[in-house]
């Protein structure tokens, strides 16, 4: 599948930030789709083919949608913060500031938000601060509602947390990986080139993330919300139970789809049943969309 890329670049509140593009071969009016890595990649996470299917920019942007994927500050081209500004609520300001920018560049207000792991806890941030863009929905994978303690996310969070360390890569593979099988050679190859030096404050926020944030964002984020956990999460609890304690929490969202991506780890999107998740996105989005128009419709 030949890769068409086009790489952005905004200016918000001072600060860079970049971002990587995909685009359909024509317009068709769908949904733009806002993508927020997570920690350890740049954009590029969302580039990353686990199977021949594609990439989720690749599918995507087959399936009629214009993507782009943003590098969060400190990664890739996008300004880094000072430790102490480093925040997850700092990320959501300057992120929705880009958002704002590319959908009046793009002249398409429909936002389909996806963020994997620490990019799905700041999409739900910026969800639940009510953006002055047409947020339609939400898709947040890798991340949930229960981190095991003693776990990797804690171990990764004890670091010294004014540092930036470059993680050697069978160790991000433990993390990010499920079990040979799961996973193709060339979609691990393909990460690889997607990692990236890290900030540890954001290894130290994101095991707080679910007590200290969680509990107060759910219940404001006032549009319909996904959500996907891996099977073999080597950083959140799984299970059935706690899938379920997340979804439960948005008391206010039209509707929750939350589930488990079976055959996959941490980073589900490159997996080989990564491209599973991806078709369940991009529903997601179709109804979501429908959503939106009929609640317009009944506001008239």
């Amino acid at each position: 599948m030949a890769k068409q890329r086009t790489v952005l670049t905004f200016d918000v509140d001072g600060h860079k930030i970049t971002a990587l593009a995909a685009k359909p071969a024509e317009p068709t009016g769908k949904p733009l789709i806002i993508a927020l890595h997570g920690g350890t990649y740049t954009a590029r996470y969302f580039d990353v083919a686990g199977t021949p299917d594609g990439s989720f920019l690749d599918v995507a942007a087959a399936n009629g949608h214009e993507v782009v994927a943003f590098d969060r500050p400190g990664y890739g081209g996008s300004t880094p913060l000072a430790p102490s500004a480093n925040t997850f609520a700092r990320h959501a300001e300057l992120l929705t500031g880009a958002v704002i920018s590319v959908t009046k560049d793009l002249g398409n207000d429909n936002v389909f938000l996806v963020g994997h792991s620490i990019g799905g806890m700041i999409a739900l941030m910026i969800a639940a601060n009510r953006p002055a863009f047409r947020l339609i929905g939400v898709s947040a994978t890798g991340m949930g509602a229960v981190i095991p303690a003693g776990g990797a996310a804690e171990a990764l969070g004890s670091l010294p947390p004014d540092d930036t360390v470059d993680l050697p890569y069978d160790q991000r593979d433990q993390v990010m990986f499920g079990p040979v099988g799961t996973y193709a050679a060339a979609g691990l190859d393909q990460a690889h080139d997607a990692y990236a030096p890290v900030p540890v404050r954001e290894l130290v926020q994101a095991p707080a993330w679910p007590r200290e944030h969680l509990g107060a964002v759910a219940p404001n984020v006032h549009v319909p919300v996904h959500n996907a956990l891996a099977e073999y999460d080597a950083l959140w609890d799984s299970s059935p139970g706690n899938v379920a304690r997340f979804a439960a929490m948005f008391t206010a969202a039209p509707f929750v789809d939350a589930g488990v991506a079976r055959g996959t780890g941490h980073s589900i999107d490159h997996h080989i049943l990564g491209h599973a998740l991806h078709l369940r996105q991009l529903a997601f989005a179709d109804e979501c969309a429908a959503w939106a128009e009929r609640a317009a419709v009944s506001a008239r």
